[in-house]
């Protein structure tokens, strides 16, 4: 099975933002890179955007 090639993305946020998002990964023992990926699925799913499972 081929591996599923990734992108990278590069964004600015406030200090205070990112502070959230590394206490929330820690929480739930995720990477950051992971964690805006859970997040991103979840709006997407409440907000009726489907992503593809590959």
């Amino acid at each position: 099975m081929a591996a599923i090639k990734t992108e990278t993305i590069t964004v600015r946020i406030e200090p205070a933002v990112k502070e959230g998002l590394k206490a929330m990964a820690e929480r739930e023992r995720r990477s950051q890179a992971n964690m805006i990926e859970v997040m991103i699925r979840e709006y997407c799913e409440r907000n009726g955007v489907t992503i593809p499972e590959q």
